[in-house]
């Protein structure tokens, strides 16, 4: 959408010019025309003033219009980004929804045994998707703890509990000790906890048996980087992008079970926390996920 300086805009800008021609022309009239030291008559001088006088406020007026349009827009552009963006988390729904509604509509319709079992198990998933729906947007909206908070022991529970339901890996815990060990930040516990593990959970979860997952801990400027890294799948190079968005999931992890939220939960943490959180993965080769939380 193009933005034009209104006609009002412009019959504003020109006022002064208008003021000082008038001021030139009654002095004139009234023949009060005087001589100033710098040998110009008060007309001359009124009607230079004007004009410098309308430049300044004309380029004042034009430049505040043209604010209002770079405004309205980024306003138009976010908007549009926005709609886009609902519109595709509106189609993964209907993606990842479909399958299981169809298979329980299968299993209540056939009444047999086998397609009975399939409909428990996507009502199971179904029900699993709304509650992490549910708890992605408390996530966004709850209030936070401040706590002072060990991420070093926040990884090595989650590397424990990740290990007890994917025992065939590698895994190391790494946190620095020297010069001075990594400090503790202030959050929320318990969703640090969750952001961790999740980072920890997709690691083992998308390799095969006898991969690697490490977690390794630094500081640097008041900023702890928790960084997990693997020797998985990977994903693939066109669809990394898109892996914070809600229900995402890479075309190779889809016999995984899952819901795609994982990402989207660690990202609305970490930026609560004032931090973020960052992903560069090779496929074949193995994922590294970047998780940064400032100490205070």
């Amino acid at each position: 959408m193009t933005h034009r300086p209104s006609r009002a805009r412009l019959w504003w800008a020109l006022l002064p010019l208008g003021i000082g021609m008038l001021a030139a022309l009654v002095l004139i009239a009234t023949r009060t025309n005087a001589v100033l030291v710098l040998s110009l008559p008060f007309a001359t001088l009124a009607l230079a003033l004007s004009v410098v006088a309308s430049i300044v406020w004309a380029a004042a007026v034009m430049a505040r219009g043209a604010r209002k349009a770079i405004v309205a827009r980024a306003v138009s552009e976010a908007e549009a980004a926005s709609r886009a963006e609902r519109a595709r988390f509106l189609r993964r729904l209907d993606h990842e929804v479909k399958n299981p509604v169809t298979a329980i509509r299968t299993g209540l319709a056939t009444g047999d045994a086998a397609a009975l079992t399939v409909a428990r198990v996507q009502s199971e998933r179904l029900s699993s998707l709304v509650a992490d729906l549910a708890k992605l947007a408390e996530l966004e909206t709850r209030p936070l703890e401040r706590e002072s908070v060990d991420l070093e022991s926040l990884a090595r529970d989650a590397v424990e509990a990740v290990a007890g339901r994917h025992p065939q890996r590698s895994y190391r815990v790494e946190f620095a000790r020297v010069p001075w060990p990594v400090p503790a930040v202030t959050g929320d516990p318990d969703l640090l906890a969750v952001a961790v593990y999740n980072l920890v959970g997709n690691a083992a979860k998308y390799s095969d048996p006898g991969a690697t997952v490490e977690v390794r801990g630094t500081e640097h400027d008041g900023i702890v980087t928790v960084e997990v890294a693997d020797t998985g799948w990977g994903i693939p190079a066109e669809e990394i992008d898109g892996v914070w968005d809600d229900l995402a999931r890479g075309s190779n992890a889809r016999a995984v079970e899952g819901t795609g939220l994982g990402l989207a939960v660690v990202r609305v943490i970490a930026r609560r926390h004032g931090g973020d959180v960052s992903l560069r993965s090779q496929q074949g080769q193995g994922t590294r996920a970047v998780l940064t939380v400032p100490v205070r």
